[in-house]
């Protein structure tokens, strides 16, 4: 209750007065709740944090996210940036803001860039989607679509597992969608391989989900601006995305490197 109560308030602060106070019944409608989780875990090099959150700054200042938002059926999105990392670590670091138009937008961009960036330790996919659920309570029923955007450099490897916390957001109607940051380090790293493919098979899902794999630092902002363009406006396939019965990917490969390396480290 006291953390939504602070949420609420610095929403009213930031946004200059989100849901002007009136029930969420009677407030117009959103197109979109969108809540960016990015990673800050220690995996997360200084580079990549920082291109990180310049990318979701500049996107949220781009005329074409403008655009987007604006061709909406309502005109309107509500967003909350989230850093995370342990199954503990969930940060909101931008609290509700409701965007209808460039200032709005802008406004939510300068709020972000003001943020210090600062790095954590593991890697709870689980933790920060099951976070992210809780999130979308502080909105009421005055959404059409939720979405949680995951960005990434490993695989989950604290937390309960990633696929149970996946399986019941989609469950509750919430489509996730992923960004694997896949540079930075050497490229045949355990947790860099096949980090795509684990996020297609162990972390997205629910209606119209997707993921774009990054491998270009230098493409950063641009995937970044296409990713939330593309998550403002849908998708016309209303059809789920669910993982097959038989997947491919191991989805505890982060967990078990982690107890790997505690053996190591205890063995004298």
């Amino acid at each position: 209750m006291l953390r939504r109560f602070w949420c609420t308030l610095a929403c009213l602060i930031l946004t200059g007065g989100f849901l002007d106070g009136a029930p969420a019944s009677a407030e117009p409608p959103l197109d979109l709740a969108l809540v960016i989780a990015v990673d800050v875990s220690s995996s997360m090099e200084a580079g990549e944090q920082g291109l990180q959150r310049s990318g979701f700054a500049e996107a949220f200042r781009s005329t074409l996210v403008h655009e987007a938002i604006q061709n909406g059926t309502a005109g309107r999105i509500a967003v909350t940036y989230v850093e995370w990392s342990g199954a503990k670590d969930q940060v909101v670091l931008v609290p509700w803001t409701v965007i209808d138009g460039p200032e709005k937008a802008n406004a939510f961009s300068n709020y972000l860039s003001s943020k210090p960036v600062r790095q954590a330790g593991m890697t709870s996919i689980s933790g920060v989607i099951d976070f992210s659920r809780n999130l979308f309570t502080d909105l009421g029923k005055i959404s059409s679509r939720r979405v949680i955007d995951i960005s990434g450099d490993g695989p989950n490897n604290d937390g309960r597992k990633v696929e149970l916390a996946r399986d019941e957001a989609i469950a509750e109607g919430i489509t996730i969608n992923g960004l694997p940051i896949m540079f930075g380090r050497a490229s045949n790293s355990p947790e860099m391989e096949g980090l795509d493919v684990y996020y297609r098979e162990c972390v997205i899902g629910g209606v119209g989900s997707f993921m774009i794999p990054l491998h270009d630092p230098e493409q950063f902002a641009m995937v970044i601006r296409t990713k939330i363009m593309r998550e403002v406006a849908g998708r016309e396939n209303p059809s789920p995305q669910v993982l097959p019965a038989q997947s491919r990917m191991n989805c505890v490969t982060g967990e078990k490197k982690s107890e790997d390396d505690l053996s190591v480290e205890k063995d004298p």
